[in-house]
């Protein structure tokens, strides 16, 4: 295993959108709705969450690089069934910032399920993707209706030939 080396890439602007679904029963989001959860302000707290996740993500995953983030917003959407989460991050540098979304929103739907387990410990989590992400020398990717579709510069790699040996 290795970090790759990012030294010689130029700094660009970076973005990157994740989401995930945390599926609730409708009385749990009712809670957090009227601000009944005993621990308090969960919006708030899972937002604040999701931005400090995304700060230390290279604490988390082995071999990702730290990155000066310019930028993380964390936006909790209440809709039927549970919370749309949606991590947005932004940098200028050599690599991306997709392990930094993805981690923002995990730890804003755990942050959820944290202060609401006395509540509902049926919560899922779910859908946890990657939406968006632009920069960098790949361009620009993008998700829709589901599917992964790659809008940016560089062609699709080839499937490597196995060789038999």
């Amino acid at each position: 295993m290795k970090m790759v080396d990012v030294g010689g890439k130029e700094k660009t602007e970076r973005v990157a959108v994740a989401t995930a679904f945390l599926r609730m029963l409708p009385a749990t989001l009712e809670c957090i709705l009227q601000g009944k959860v005993e621990k308090g302000d969960v919006l708030a707290a899972a937002r604040l969450a999701g931005v400090m996740a995304a700060k230390r993500t290279p604490d988390l995953v082995p071999l990702c690089h730290p990155i000066a983030l310019s930028g993380v917003e964390v936006h909790l959407t209440p809709v039927e069934g549970g919370l749309d989460i949606r991590a947005t991050v932004r940098t200028v540098d050599r690599t991306g910032v997709e392990m930094e979304a993805l981690t923002s929103a995990c730890a804003a739907a755990l942050t959820v399920y944290d202060m609401c387990k006395s509540v509902d410990r049926g919560m899922v989590m779910e859908r946890v993707q990657l939406d968006h992400k632009s920069g960098g020398r790949s361009g620009t990717w993008d998700r829709e209706g589901g599917e992964a579709k790659p809008s940016g510069a560089r062609k699709p790699r080839k499937a490597a030939r196995k060789t038999g040996r």
